[in-house]
């Protein structure tokens, strides 16, 4: 779909955009919050998820987990309109800025699927180091939203 990535100096210092996918044809993405610049989630896009996002400003993602296109927030209400798109030098990598207006990212209802804190310093028991939960609040109750889909987190 996208132009074949032809040469190092092409797709570090070229125009046409030429994305590599891994061998499952899936592209990182982390994604943030365009007004407050805050992490809300990281996701794979493939080839036509990317087109997608492209064409309907609007973040479209390849969901893993359900083996599906996932158009982000079109369940929940809160769909994440694209501000800015840019993939790195190497072009193997993307970063998105959105605007989610009060809204959420998160399918656990949160805004930010990075909502709790690891503490830092001396581990004392590895197994049971606690999280800090950096959101108290849930945008969304994610039982009503999802109600008639599987529990979406494989464990």
């Amino acid at each position: 779909m996208f132009k074949n990535r032809t040469s190092v100096f092409e797709v570090e210092e070229g125009k046409i955009l030429s994305p590599k996918f891994d061998h499952n044809g899936l592209i990182p993405v982390i994604t943030t919050d365009d007004k407050t610049g805050e992490v809300l989630m990281h996701g794979y896009m493939n080839d036509l998820a990317l087109k997608k996002t492209i064409e309907t400003k609007e973040a479209h993602y390849w969901s893993r987990s359900k083996n599906a296109l996932w158009h982000k927030g079109k369940k929940s209400g809160f769909v994440q309109k694209v501000v800015d798109l840019r993939i790195d030098d190497d072009q193997d990598s993307i970063w998105m800025r959105v605007d989610i207006g009060n809204g959420a990212s998160c399918h656990v209802g949160y805004k930010s699927c990075f909502y709790r804190s690891v503490p830092l310093g001396k581990i004392k028991d590895e197994k049971n180091i606690e999280m800090k939960f950096e959101e108290k609040n849930k945008k969304f109750d994610p039982k009503k939203v999802y109600k008639d889909e599987p529990n979406p987190t494989k464990l």
